[in-house]
């Protein structure tokens, strides 16, 4: 046999050895050690395609949450709460143009094809093939204008990041679970923290709340936040909420109860079982990512951040032995295309182990606050009481900052981003996260009726979001503790909001953001429209 001839098989044998053992058997023992239990419904639904994914309103094989007049999620989305019939949409209304959009992405797409180069495994595997006329199935980045993320993106508008029928969530979310992954990346605020790190002084360990971009093969995108913590693990009650874990079933949790309330200010989440060999390591393009790449004495692939706070292994994720549960979260479009800006949070907690804030002191700080702009007029004040009691509801801590879209300008609603510490202790109710509310004792019409419906057992917010977070991949996303946190909160919240009303009076308190009449509830002309 010719010299040349032998050296490419032999290349040939080797890398298809090396395929096998570091591909294809992991991905057969992550199959194997996948909890059937827990997945079997999802997996028999993914491998339907579209036709078996159950929608938000259907009840079909969800019986622990059915009741005799059938699904408690569908009467609530239902109600004429959830039916608030909007302004037609105009351009201005609108976040983004479709040909816009369309463009900026088809220049993306464009980019990425001319810059992107394989590493240097898959480029000699493709030569040495190509030496040999074997051909080497490739996966090239597709472009779809009808692709699930790019129309959540087009939906966008002044009031809410969807409309409350679209369709194209429930797409969004299946496409997250299934879609394949072409590359891996650290986040662009984890990248700006390079070369700002002093491991000597840890203050708030990032290696604690990993997380990465994965871009899809539909050109989508979303955070992949790994599994830090089992379900039923509270957070220690001597953590400090800056150094708590990040936790992507609060994230996955958190998105159910946006749309519950009918904020929809979360982008959409998904939860999905990522194979960390497969999916990250063998198709990212950054060295700095594979090489915190390893495996442990239990044979597991882990990985962890490569000194953003935390420089450790110790502090890595690990699959079992590849495969890692963890949440996608749906990227809003880029800043250079629909910018927007990071607020400061008025009710800002003290970031160090001393320090306290003014409104932890000054009982009558609200009233410091309605005098500032833009708190002294328009909705944004009411907006911050929105978030507040959303995060009361599910424990986080650690809203520092808020973001708007600035197209929208000082009216715009509020994104509801980053809710991975919430849910971490079920047994404790931390009102201080109340305090917008109990200091200003104000309330929008819309979400104290909403409020009201979801404290009533027909409608019981428990229950609601039980039905809805099975729809989930990796239900059961919360404990039953959690669960039921849930409805010790809202109680508690409608406690605040009564003495407030006793001691303002209720036409102090409640503000009117929409207005009803006996043949449809509409939206207040001046009001928020929420």
């Amino acid at each position: 046999m010719r010299r040349d001839r032998l050296l490419v098989a032999i290349a040939l044998v080797t890398l298809l050895a090396a395929d096998v053992h570091f591909i294809l058997l992991p991905r057969l023992r992550s199959w194997y050690h996948l909890p059937r239990e827990s997945c079997s419904c999802t997996n028999s639904s993914l491998e339907s395609g579209a036709a078996a994914t159950v929608p938000w309103t259907t009840s079909q094989n969800i019986t622990a949450v059915s009741t005799e007049r059938g699904s408690k999620l569908e009467r609530l989305f239902r109600h004429r709460l959830y039916n608030i019939r909007l302004p037609e949409l105009g351009p201005e209304e609108r976040l983004l143009e479709e040909d816009e959009l369309v463009n900026y992405c088809k220049r993306k797409v464009s980019r990425w094809e001319s810059v992107v180069v394989p590493y240097r495994l898959k480029k000699f595997y493709i030569e040495a093939a190509a030496a040999s006329n074997i051909t080497i199935p490739n996966h090239p980045v597709t472009f779809d204008p009808e692709a699930s993320w790019l129309q959540f993106h087009l939906g966008i508008n002044r009031y809410a990041l969807y409309s409350r029928d679209d369709n194209i969530i429930d797409r969004l979310l299946r496409d997250m679970q299934t879609a394949r992954v072409i590359s891996a990346d650290f986040t662009q605020d984890e990248k700006a923290l390079k070369g700002a790190c002093d491991c000597s002084q840890v203050v708030k360990p990032s290696g604690l709340h990993l997380k990465l971009a994965l871009k899809l093969q539909d050109f989508g995108k979303a955070m992949f936040k790994p599994m830090r913590q089992e379900r039923h693990e509270e957070t220690p009650e001597n953590f400090f909420y800056f150094v708590d874990f990040q936790r992507h079933n609060a994230e996955i949790a958190a998105f159910h109860l946006d749309r519950v309330l009918d904020f929809r200010r979360v982008p959409p989440v998904a939860g999905r079982f990522i194979n960390v060999t497969g999916d990250i390591l063998y198709i990212t393009h950054n060295e700095e990512l594979r090489s915190v790449f390893f495996t442990s004495p239990a044979n597991n692939t882990c990985f962890f951040a490569k000194c953003l706070y935390v420089c450790k292994s110790e502090y890595a994720v690990c699959g079992h032995p590849d495969l890692l549960e963890g949440s996608m979260s749906a990227y809003l479009p880029g800043l250079s295309i629909a910018p927007r800006i990071s607020i400061p949070n008025p009710w800002i907690r003290a970031y160090s182990f001393t320090g306290r804030e003014e409104w932890e002191v000054n009982p009558l700080y609200c009233d410091n606050i309605k005098k500032l702009y833009p708190y002294n007029s328009g909705n944004r004040l009411l907006n911050i009481i929105d978030m507040a009691i959303f995060d009361f509801l599910t424990g986080n801590m650690d809203r520092h900052h808020y973001e708007i879209f600035t197209k929208f300008g000082d009216d715009g609603f509020l994104l509801h981003l980053d809710n991975a510490r919430g849910f971490g202790r079920h047994s404790h109710d931390e009102t201080s996260i109340l305090a917008p509310l109990t200091q200003c004792c104000m309330i929008k019409r819309s979400t104290l009726f909403r409020l009201k419906l979801l404290a009533r057992s027909e409608y019981r917010l428990s229950d609601v979001m039980r039905e809805s977070l099975s729809r989930d991949p990796l239900t059961p996303v919360l404990t039953e503790d959690h669960l039921q946190a849930l409805d010790r909160r809202l109680d508690q919240v409608l406690r605040t909001v009564g003495m407030c009303v006793k001691k303002l009076g209720e036409t102090q308190v409640v503000i009117t953001d929409i207005v009803e009449s006996s043949r449809v509830t509409t939206s207040h002309p001046g009001g928020s429209n929420r």
